[in-house]
Parts: C-alpha cells; sequence; structure tokens
C-alpha cells in the first residue's frame, strides 16, 4: 500500500486525485477533485480482478496476466466540459499469468492465483532497461515463485489473505500466520474474514463481528466491508454535517425515505456518521443503497464503493458525495 506521502505526489494543486477500479469490464480511472467525482473511463479493457498502486506504479491482477503501468508517464486525456481529467495509462503484460491478487511490498511486486501460487518480481525493473531506459519487457526480472498457500485472495505489503487464512511473505518464503478464509489485508496488520476482521496484537485479535470482504486503512483511519455495510474507524468516524442538509446545499442527489427523512439521516442521531473519533469500529450509513464492496484511502478522501458500481467519497468533516459508474462486478479500488 503507498504511503500518503507517495499518494500526494499524484494528487496535483487542485486536489485532483485518481481512483482506479478494478471490475469486470476493466480497469476504471476516476478523477476526483476533492470530494467531487468528475470524469471517469475504462482505461484497459479485461476482467479486472484487483488493482494496487505503489507510488508511480500500477498493478492489476486480471483473468489472463498481471499487467503493470508506470503512471508518471501517462498521458491525461482532459474533458472540457467538465474541466477534468483521466489518465491514460500504458500497461505491460508480465509473464506472470492468470491472477486473483496484486499488491506491493514496496517496489517488489507480488501476485497470487487461485491454485495458491505466490511469486515476487522486481517491479521497477519490467518497466524499464537496464539503465532506465525504453521499456523492454525481455529485459525485466523474471516471476520467482516464494511459495503455495490456500486460493489468493489480496496481498499487500508481504502479506496473503488466502482461504486457508493469512501468510506471511518472507526471504525463505510463505509462512501461515494463522486466521481462516482471509479475503482482503491490509499492510497494518489488519486482516478480513468470513467471521470477522482481526487486528494484530497478543496475537490476532477480533475487532468486528460477522464476514469482512474488503478493509483498507491509512493512519488512524479505516474502512471495512461488513456483510455488506461499511464501518469505520479513527478520523473516519468524526461527525459530520447532517447528510440531507448538505446534500440540499450542494445539489448532491440523496436518497430518502417513505417518510421523506435522508436515508443517510435515519440513524438514531440523525448523523451520516454514527460515532465519533475513536480507535474503536462503528458503522457508517452511506446516502446510497447497495452493498458496500470495496473502500480506499486517498490523501484527504475516504473512498467506498457498492456493487452496483457507485463511488462515493468524504473528506473529513464533510459528508459523503457519490456518483453512479455504471459498471458492474467492481473486485477492487486503489489510489
Amino acid at each position: 500500500m503507498p504511503t500518503i506521502d507517495e499518494k500526494r505526489v499524484y494528487t496535483d494543486n487542485a486536489g485532483t486525485e485518481t481512483v482506479l477500479l478494478a471490475t469486470g469490464l476493466g480497469v476504471v480511472s476516476v478523477s476526483v477533485s476533492d470530494d467531487l467525482i468528475g470524469e471517469f473511463g475504462v482505461v484497459r479493457r479485461c476482467e479486472a480482478r484487483d488493482v494496487a498502486t505503489a507510488g508511480s506504479l500500477v498493478a492489476v491482477a486480471t483473468e489472463e496476466d498481471v499487467l503493470l503501468a508506470d503512471r508518471s508517464d501517462a498521458d491525461v486525456a482532459s474533458d472540457a466540459a467538465t474541466s477534468t481529467a483521466t489518465q491514460r495509462l500504458d500497461f505491460a503484460e508480465t509473464g506472470f499469468g492468470p491472477a486473483t491478487a496484486v499488491g506491493f511490498d514496496e517496489k517488489t511486486l507480488l501476485a497470487g492465483d487461485e491454485s495458491g501460487r505466490v511469486a515476487r518480481s522486481a517491479a521497477e525493473e519490467r518497466l524499464s532497461g537496464p539503465e532506465g531506459g525504453e521499456r523492454n519487457e525481455s529485459d525485466g526480472t523474471a516471476w520467482t515463485e516464494v511459495g503455495t498457500t490456500g486460493a489468493v485472495r489480496a496481498v499487500e505489503g508481504g502479506l496473503v489473505a488466502a482461504a486457508d487464512g493469512v501468510y506471511r511473505v518472507g526471504s525463505a518464503g510463505v509462512t501461515h500466520a494463522g486466521l481462516d478464509d482471509a479475503r482482503d489485508v491490509d499492510a497494518e496488520p489488519l486482516v478480513a474474514t468470513g467471521s470477522g476482521l482481526y487486528k494484530l496484537g497478543n496475537g490476532w485479535m477480533d475487532v468486528l463481528d460477522g464476514p469482512v470482504d474488503a478493509v483498507d486503512a491509512a493512519g488512524e483511519r479505516g474502512l471495512a466491508a461488513v456483510d455488506g455495510a461499511l464501518y469505520a474507524r479513527g478520523l473516519d468516524t468524526e461527525r459530520a454535517a447532517d447528510v440531507g442538509d448538505a446534500a440540499d446545499r450542494s445539489g448532491v442527489p440523496n436518497e430518502r425515505d417513505d417518510d421523506g427523512r435522508s436515508g443517510a439521516a435515519n440513524g438514531e442521531d440523525g448523523d451520516d456518521w454514527d460515532g465519533i473519533a475513536t480507535d474503536g469500529w462503528t458503522e457508517a450509513v452511506l446516502p446510497v443503497d447497495g452493498d458496500v464492496v470495496a473502500v480506499t484511502h486517498g490523501v484527504d478522501a475516504s473512498y467506498a464503493v457498492t456493487a452496483d458500481g457507485t463511488l462515493a467519497v468524504r473528506l473529513p468533516d464533510g459528508a459523503w458525495r457519490y456518483r453512479g459508474l455504471g459498471v458492474r462486478d467492481v473486485a477492487a479500488a486503489a489510489v
């Protein structure tokens, strides 16, 4: 997972950053300026199963191969009507074969597949020749298999979430580190499993119950998708203005119940974030329907994506804003 400082490099002075989604249609690039969702489009058509970033590097797991791009070399396609822009990424095949998950351990690219094969490669060497000249894929370092796990579901920061638990990737290979039915992992470390969300303390300690499909943390901020609902911790749980009032002021669309109340203001206290900034996790209510399937963080913004392809964004102390993208089969998100 890239650090906030690394992400800041790829956020311009106007506060615009690019959210990348792995979908059944392909890799979708979305331009977001502060909490305004702008231009979006498909930058690579494929069956994308996962997406990860590290500084300028972008990796995608697809049904055919692991793809790799350097966004510092990306062209920018501008939209005059909206004054927004999306990146055009030049993806290269890496020769891994069909993959279910990709991630970075600093600049080392890690990938895994449904059979449990886990391998590493020096990502930057794949995108340049020995002297940093033109790309020549034959010059890239070959994939080195580091071990076998259960079916691989997620990779990040030297951790692998697999069907039979979580693994650590080290110089000697992969080592089972406990748990079962791991579905996602954050380098903090946090592990999403079929029975709950776990953090590492005196062993694995459960912090949320229920099936957890996605998790992402950025310092004190944290988001998790628990049985389709969104949960948050730390700075992501600070109280915000009432969504209904904020939506009325900004013109942001807002779903309402039959009684006329905002769906996001339907909690006991009427706030769109139910809780205060603590180390605990509390449920957060989005102003849209649909199960949350992916979460990620930018420099300041927090993002959640629903199964029907709606992207929601929130800045600290702000209300959720959202836009339907019309894409399905969202598997992962990254900034």
